[in-house]
């Protein structure tokens, strides 16, 4: 079951690209939470089925980015 923290976060990153300005400072200012914090629940969120029914759209494009971020991790190290 998702917190209502959880919600939030999940709420904030759908609609983020409509806030002006830094997204790291509305992160502090709507969500009191460092970045640091959102972006680690929000890797927790990907892979949590809740939020997947809570947010389906939402949590498809961020597995989609881990994905994409995992292969170019891959592909770095395998060049090296």
């Amino acid at each position: 079951m998702l917190s209502e923290q959880d919600k939030a976060v999940l709420d904030f990153e759908r609609s983020a690209w409509l806030i002006p300005g830094p997204k790291s400072e509305a992160i502090q200012e709507q969500l009191a939470m460092s970045p640091t914090k959102y972006y680690q629940m929000l890797r927790s969120l990907a892979d949590d089925p809740h939020a997947s029914e809570y947010d389906p759209m939402t949590v498809r494009r961020l597995q989609a980015t881990s994905r994409r971020e995992k292969l170019r991790r891959s592909q770095a190290s395998g060049d090296a």
